[in-house]
């Protein structure tokens, strides 16, 4: 009787092996259902960044809000006949303020001849 259940419990064990550790195991299911989770939020992240880019296109290319706004900001131009104002925070250096200026420029040399 001892030899037909130890028989039995080795039975079961094998048994059991291919649904907890096998290919279509339950661990492996649930990793791989991490990783289609992960993927899903990384593809939505990348959806939403997507369609930014998109309306910035269409932006870019029907308005010219969005070009104005790119040569204000990152180029610092100013239209024609308009003033620029600047404010400073307190404590904020003023631009080119600890800047050392560029030396002048090279005097032209005297000529020697007489006119």
């Amino acid at each position: 009787m001892r030899l037909i259940t130890l028989a039995l419990a080795v039975l079961l064990l094998l048994i059991q092996y291919p649904l907890w550790l096998g290919k279509g195991g339950w661990l492996r299911v649930a990793d791989l259902e991490q990783q289609v989770d992960a993927a899903h939020q990384k593809n939505d992240s990348l959806k939403s960044r997507n369609a930014k880019l998109d309306s910035e296109v269409r932006d870019l290319k029907d308005g010219t809000g969005a070009v104005e706004e790119r040569a204000r900001f990152e180029l610092s131009m100013i239209k024609q006949n308009e003033i620029y104002v600047q404010i400073l925070r307190k404590g904020q250096d003023m631009p080119g303020e600890g800047v050392t200026p560029a030396p002048p420029p090279p005097e032209k040399p005297k000529d020697a001849r007489p006119h």
